[in-house]
């Protein structure tokens, strides 16, 4: 039998402890270890029991979470998830955990719809379980997880090759765990002319905006939270907005993108394997994959369409990564070309891009 996953929760709403509680209970492969209501608590707490993974709460009294993260990865690193409602400009404020060391950001649970919640439950649950894999080898076969939804419930599978008449290149990326350090490698190293990039990140509502700025910031390509209709132009990478699936469109020779709602598909919205198909349609063999960082196999299915398309597919390596999940089902299914480090990856884009 698996060993399940022992879960600290720190957060100091007692109604917020007791949903995300009950949200983990409801995985057999989870566990609440303990809850505490500041970080106080929870070293007290961690004197006793060390858990697995600790979902974290940003604002809190006597201690607010960043501070705790800080000095708990200096003492004894634990992987650990932010578990937020920050929103807008306090966004800026919970990325600052991702540079501190934290695994995952979700948005805190709360009313809504029946389908709100279930989805809040898959995202919460996934992000616990990824982070319980960080910087681990995973050892025997993957959990079984509930069904899910293909991209076919956002765009169908295209019924011929895309209509190329166009030289220009294009560039699709998705990541999921460990991506937003992996994104910054990989968008640092570009310069300003790049080829023109499409990104999906796994990450919450409000929060994809906040990161497409920090990066917007410290990289000589513009980047930005994509926007419905968006063009895709050399020197510049759109990221997917949270909660919303990214398509690649064309029109003639103008590539552009497409925003749009939808189910979860592969338990994710965005989802990576959604942007891939469409790349796998608009693009063709114009197109380069990259995917990278990230547990489960979303973009897995797609990556290998865009190859068939005749794009050129590129997977992280396993020791770069901090989940390999996702490559790694990417590769087992045959949708990759090369698989490389993570610090290399930039110089064959450009010179795929480039005619090399």
């Amino acid at each position: 039998m698996n060993k399940k996953i022992r879960v600290l929760i720190v957060d100091d709403s007692a109604v917020v402890r007791q949903t995300l509680a009950e949200i983990l209970c409801s995985d057999p492969l989870i566990e609440v270890m303990a809850t505490a209501s500041d970080p106080f608590v929870a070293a007290a707490k961690m004197h006793h029991e060390v858990p697995d993974v600790i979902t974290l709460d940003v604002e809190m009294p006597r201690m607010d979470g960043i501070t705790f993260l800080e000095k708990l990865m200096a003492q004894h690193p634990i992987p650990v998830v932010i578990c937020s409602s920050l929103t807008g400009s306090g966004s800026k404020t919970t990325l600052k955990a991702l540079e501190y060391g934290a695994v995952e950001i979700i948005q805190k649970p709360r009313l809504g719809t029946k389908q709100f919640i279930e989805e809040s439950r898959v995202r919460i649950c996934d992000a616990v379980k990824a982070a319980s894999r960080a910087g681990v080898k995973r050892i025997g076969e993957r959990s079984k997880i509930e069904p899910k939804l293909t991209a076919d419930a956002v765009i169908a599978k295209p019924k011929t090759r895309a209509m190329i008449e166009t030289t220009e290149k294009v560039v699709a990326v998705g990541a999921s765990t460990g991506g937003t350090e992996a994104l910054r490698v990989l968008l640092e190293s570009l310069p300003a002319d790049s080829p023109a990039i499409a990104i999906v990140q796994h990450m919450p509502e409000h929060f994809t905006a906040a990161f497409a700025r920090r990066l917007d910031g410290i990289c000589r390509i513009s980047v930005k939270e994509a926007e419905d209709n968006d063009t895709l132009i050399r020197g510049r990478a759109l990221i997917a907005p949270g909660n919303h699936h990214m398509l690649l469109k064309r029109s003639g020779a103008r590539y552009f993108v497409e925003i749009k709602d939808g189910p979860l598909v592969c338990r994710h919205r965005p989802s990576v394997d959604v942007l891939f198909r469409s790349a796998a349609r608009y693009a063709g063999n114009n197109a380069v994959a990259i995917i990278m960082t990230g547990m489960g196999d979303d973009g897995a299915a797609g990556i290998l369409e865009m190859k068939e398309a005749g794009a050129f597919t590129i997977a992280q390596d396993e020791k770069s990564c901090v989940v390999f999940g996702m490559p790694q089902e990417a590769i087992k299914r045959g949708g990759i070309r090369k698989i490389m480090t993570l610090e290399s990856i930039a110089g064959e884009v450009l010179r795929i891009c480039n005619g090399g």
